[in-house]
């Protein structure tokens, strides 16, 4: 029985749009990982703004640079008071695996401090002004405790739980001092961890940056005294000293991240709503527990 020429005209309309999409994928991929060979070599520049909290946009736009074959360098722009563990350790790492492909060179703005610096320190080089405030290599946590005021409003709240210390830090009960000893254990840990791996990076003894890591705010000049920075410079000398051990001749120019908008492509690919559903996830209830911070 022959076809209707409707569903013909359907049919063919599928197969042309199939293959423009597909054709525009592959484009990109191409164009993503440097394929046209006559694009213009460039340092691209992954910016760390404000409170670490959420370390994925900065891991794709690494990732991204790093397989990009016209990117020979990468700056890290640092404009961070600093922000949580996790987040700032997973900034690192990456910047510690992209490091003997492409050179990384990081640039603190005005602030780059605690989580801020952690995160510059596994680069090639750091580069800062001369009144840039960074350091504060230290680790925090900070409780409230509102017992008085609940019971003045006439609340009273309690916790059913399994675990010891499931409830660790609750508002609405003073800490015992075994408690306080866990947490400070806790917190004894992480700091070890950030004086280790700034060590290493900066390829200083961990005796040293423990001496200087007391929480301190210092200069961008006092850092380049004590080793914590290499040499002074803002974005563009940071971009063109990227660009230079990067193998670049001539003019360096510099590339950022394009801004991700509503994509009908991820849409229809179902990446955009998967995104959108995980950027609203609740987590799970942990009222007490409140992260430690490099800040």
């Amino acid at each position: 029985m022959p076809r209707h020429p409707l569903w013909n005209a359907i049919l063919v309309t599928a197969v042309i749009v199939i293959f423009f999409v597909g054709l525009t994928v592959a484009a990109l991929s191409w164009l993503n990982k440097g394929t046209f060979g006559g694009l213009k070599e460039k340092v691209g520049v992954v910016e760390v703004k404000g409170l670490i909290a959420d370390s994925r946009p900065i891991l794709k736009q690494l990732d991204r640079f790093a397989q990009d074959r016209r990117i020979k360098a990468i700056v890290l722009r640092v404009n961070s008071p600093g922000g949580a563990v996790g987040p700032s350790q997973e900034i690192l790492r990456e910047v510690e695996k992209i490091r003997p492909k492409k050179k990384v060179v990081a640039s603190l703005g005005t602030l780059a401090a605690s989580g801020g610096y952690y995160v510059a320190c596994g680069a090639d080089l750091i580069m800062a002004n001369p009144g840039t405030a960074t350091g504060s290599i230290g680790v925090i946590m900070q409780f409230t405790n509102v017992e008085q005021l609940t019971k003045k409003l006439g609340l009273n709240f309690f916790a059913l739980k399994a675990g010891r210390y499931k409830d660790v830090g609750s508002p609405f009960r003073p800490m015992t001092k075994e408690e306080a000893a866990y947490m400070q254990h806790l917190l004894d840990n992480i700091y070890q961890q950030f004086v280790r791996d700034v060590a290493r990076n900066r390829k200083l003894s961990p005796e040293k940056v423990k001496a200087l890591a007391e929480g301190k705010i210092y200069t961008g000049e006092e850092a380049k005294q004590l080793g914590l920075v290499d040499e002074f410079g803002n974005l563009p000398d940071a971009i063109e000293k990227a660009g230079r051990l990067g193998g670049i001749k001539g003019k360096v120019e510099a590339v950022y991240p394009e801004k991700e908008g509503f994509s009908l492509l991820r849409f229809l690919l179902g990446q955009e709503t998967e995104e959108t559903l995980s950027n609203l996830a609740l987590p799970y209830p942990e009222p007490a527990f409140l992260p430690p911070w490099f800040r």
